[in-house]
């Protein structure tokens, strides 16, 4: 499998999940099984006035994906370039469009913003708005103690820049204060940057990574729920809407990734995992979205069962921004030319 097979995998994997956990992604396991049967939400239903209506995790995602590909255009044009803040002026596009206003100037051009669909809330997470809200200048962290998981449900896109643990790290403390909230999306890119560049098993890429990363500060309350995960996966212990209520319900940083992971390392299928991920008592669309990303990048896009692919919403707008993380590194030279100006009209570098 090539590189953008797992980059368009990874992003429209974790859409998917999104999609699919997004009918239920408040509602307990009794009321999900009383709706839908014992076998729970297998298929796209209506949420938000649509079937397959992506939530505020897959947008705020999207507009990441933007601000690290609009980062790499500032950098490679040899202009000083804070990586964060770059990212931290696409999550302010995000904020405009849920109708809110922020107290920094915000620039309206490049293609996603203009994307009508995005223009639509989907629930959005209460501190990613008044962390934003509150920011009065680009790169200011987060003066909040929040773990919650909109701090690591955004930064798949990390994965495939460089750095991809600190640009995570730091860019989801822009929202959330907490040391495990940004540690845990820190952790969570570095294990997709690894299944990407290594192409290992998932279960050797977090035994690396938490090797790598297992002992910095901040980062032991998501260590300790990983090392579980994974001995449950060593034992075979397959998870059930009540084993994952055992990890808590998925709201905080470090729940949602152990779910998601637990649900991706057990799976046999990408199609099995997403569905472990969604049916449970907790944030289905947060753990959906992990196991989504993390199974996409093992499997390729071949492996999102049509009737989903399908019907994703804003799936050709995740084509094209999976696209342009894959060419532009590799072909944007900073020169001028045909390419170079259309990359700049895309992810505009001011």
């Amino acid at each position: 499998m090539n590189r953008l097979d797992r980059i368009k995998g990874c992003l429209l994997g974790g859409a998917v999940g999104d999609a699919l956990g997004a009918p239920v992604e408040f509602l307990e396991w009794p009321a999900i099984e009383a709706k839908f049967g014992p076998a729970g939400i297998i298929d796209f239903t209506l949420a938000y006035g649509l079937t397959g209506a992506i939530t505020d995790h897959t947008q705020m995602m999207l507009f990441t994906a933007e601000g690290l590909l609009r980062a790499f255009v500032r950098g490679s044009l040899g202009y000083t370039c804070h990586v964060p803040s770059v990212i931290h002026h696409a999550l302010l596009r995000w904020l405009m469009t849920q109708d809110c206003q922020s107290a920094i100037p915000v620039s309206r051009d490049g293609w996603l913003i203009d994307e009508l669909a995005l223009w639509s809330r989907r629930a959005p997470g209460t501190t990613c708005l008044s962390a934003l809200k509150a920011s009065t200048r680009l790169g200011m962290l987060a003066d909040n103690d929040s773990k919650g998981c909109g701090a690591v449900i955004r930064i798949a896109p990390c994965a495939f820049f460089g750095n991809a643990f600190e640009y995570a790290a730091e860019s989801a403390r822009l929202t959330h204060g907490h040391p495990t909230g940004y540690m845990a999306a820190g952790l969570f890119a570095d294990i997709l940057q690894r299944m990407v560049d290594r192409q290992g098993s998932l279960e050797h890429v977090v035994t690396e990574s938490l090797a790598k990363h297992g002992q910095k500060v901040g980062i032991e309350e998501t260590r300790s729920m990983l090392e579980r995960v994974l001995f449950f996966f060593y034992e075979d212990y397959r998870p059930t809407p009540q084993r994952i209520a055992d990890f808590g319900a998925g709201r905080v940083a470090e729940e949602a990734l152990a779910i998601g992971l637990w649900c991706a390392l057990s799976a046999d299928s990408f199609e099995q995992g997403v569905i472990n991920a969604v049916n449970h008592s907790g944030d289905s669309g947060c753990t959906g979205l992990i196991a989504g990303h993390l199974l996409g990048i093992q499997y390729g896009p071949v492996a999102i069962p049509a009737r989903w692919y399908e019907k994703l919403e804003l799936r050709d707008v995740i084509e094209q921004v999976a696209k342009d993380i894959e060419s532009v590194p590799r072909d944007f030279s900073g020169y001028g030319g045909d390419f170079d100006s259309q990359i700049e009209q895309a992810y505009p570098h001011h």
